[in-house]
């Protein structure tokens, strides 16, 4: 089997199967397992290389206006690389190729690939979408077995944080400028982590927060999980956050529990990776309750 992902979650979970070598094309931020990045790419981008956050947020809202997506096919690479099977989503208008771009493609590439869209909004949803995957390429039994992993290792998480008397109230920040509060399976993991998240909901879409709102909350932790980017990405806008008014008066910052993570590698990626997500929120919130798995490492204290 020929197997194109159009997403880096999708990357993951293929991988995760042992379906790596299967992958013949891949999208241009697919980057983890590291081999990824050494196949074709697919998609293109229309995201300047030094856009700022604030220039990016303004792209993507223009494009929201027009209901098209900020990546498009690359298809004479499609058209070589004879896909059997193309995994994509329909979960956010414009972080992906659109889906009708992909059904347009699919219709007129060679023998007629196999689409399977994936559009989780909680973490049992990331898992069905492993399932799907499974199904799809032939190892639904290899796809259970990964899953029963994944879900030990929350629950290992979630039975550690039933013993918790105290379950802080904070923010996931999913964008800075302007501050954007998390959403889909974030508050979840938050929850199972031990914590309370403020402002978003379990299973609806994250949104752009006033600041004076989360000024009002006053956060007593806040977790900086910037969708897209990494860490030292996100250490670029930490002043941006830290200017606004207000902020240094915060509990969070009071306390210093202000953590920095990579949003890129972990919570806006609804793969496997989401489990370590909740590892590493958990050893955040309750550093120590629950332990950092080997290999992880931990969010960044930032003062």
């Amino acid at each position: 089997m020929r197997i194109v992902s159009l997403l880096p979650s999708a990357t993951e979970i293929v991988c995760s199967l042992g379906l790596g070598e299967h992958l013949v094309g891949v999208t241009h931020e697919c980057d983890y397992p590291p081999f990824v990045k050494a196949l074709p790419k697919v998609t293109r981008t229309l995201i300047p290389h030094d856009a700022s956050s604030r220039d990016i947020d303004a792209l993507v809202r223009e494009r929201l206006k027009t209901a098209k997506a900020l990546y498009s096919l690359d298809m004479p690479v499609l058209e070589r690389l004879k896909p059997d099977l193309l995994v994509t989503q329909a979960l956010c208008d414009v972080c992906a190729v659109a889906e009708a771009e992909v059904t347009a493609a699919a219709c007129s590439l060679p023998g007629r690939p196999r689409v399977v869209n994936l559009e989780p909004m909680r973490l049992s949803e990331v898992f069905d979408c492993v399932r799907l995957v499974g199904e799809a390429a032939g190892v639904a039994g290899r796809a259970g077995e990964v899953v029963a992993g994944l879900q030990a290792r929350v629950e290992a998480v979630a039975a550690r944080s039933r013993g918790i008397a105290d379950h802080p109230a904070g923010v996931l920040l999913e964008w800075i400028d302007p501050p954007f509060g998390c959403g889909h399976w974030s508050p979840e993991l938050v929850r199972m982590a031990g914590g309370r998240e403020a402002i978003g909901r379990e299973g609806l879409a994250s949104q752009t927060t006033a600041w004076e709102r989360i000024r009002a909350v006053d956060p007593e932790w806040l977790m900086v999980a910037l969708c897209g980017f990494d860490v030292a990405r996100t250490l670029d806008d930490m002043p941006i956050l830290a200017a606004y008014p207000g902020y240094a008066d915060l509990k969070c910052v009071r306390n210093g529990r202000v953590y920095v993570t990579d949003g890129n590698a972990y919570f806006s990626r609804p793969g496997p990776r989401l489990v370590e997500s909740l590892e590493i929120l958990a050893h955040a919130l309750h550093p120590s309750v629950h332990p950092l798995p080997a290999g992880l490492t931990a969010a960044l204290n930032w003062r």
